[in-house]
């Protein structure tokens, strides 16, 4: 079976860079003894080939390679050190967890039980352990202050009487 330039045409760029099968191979060199175009693609693709290779290879011998190594390495020495601040927010980024929609509802409980802990450590507790009330009336003739105990049910009440107050000479 006879094929057209065309349909040979990306096989004959492989054939040239030498990454075709061997069945691949066949059918080009086979199609390449009655083709005179392809044969002139063919000797393009060399002539491009040589005047490409030939001053790349003169500019490697006459580089100085571990300059330019030298040149890349304070470059990159040189370049900024990121802050503090930057590192910090880098390590606490979160972002890459919320891609995986699996993690979010582990997230979400971690943050929950989070809460839930910290809300259970930092409970304030009253210093008395029993609640109380102390109430405390004044009047014209008594004083009076009224003490209930919730836990022993328990009621004291304590009268003070007002002292008089010594008249002074007008």
């Amino acid at each position: 079976m006879k094929y057209s330039c065309s349909a040979l045409s990306k096989l004959l760029e492989k054939y040239f860079d030498q990454e075709v099968t061997e069945e691949e191979k066949n059918l080009v060199d086979t199609h390449l003894l009655d083709c005179q175009a392809c044969q002139g693609v063919l000797r393009s693709m060399e002539e491009l080939r040589v005047l490409i290779k030939d001053p790349v290879e003169e500019a490697a011998e006459q580089e100085d390679f571990p300059w330019v190594w030298q040149k890349i390495e304070r470059k990159i020495r040189w370049q900024e050190k990121p802050s503090w601040w930057q590192i910090l927010r880098s390590c606490l980024d979160f972002h890459f967890l919320l891609k995986k929609k699996v993690l979010i509802p582990v997230m979400a409980t971690i943050v929950i039980l989070l809460f839930i802990t910290t809300q259970l450590i930092i409970k304030k507790t009253p210093s008395f352990s029993h609640p109380s009330v102390v109430e405390y009336v004044e009047s014209d003739t008594y004083n009076i202050m009224v003490f209930e105990s919730e836990k022993s049910k328990a009621t004291v009440i304590w009268l003070f009487e007002v002292p008089e107050q010594e008249s002074s000479p007008s």
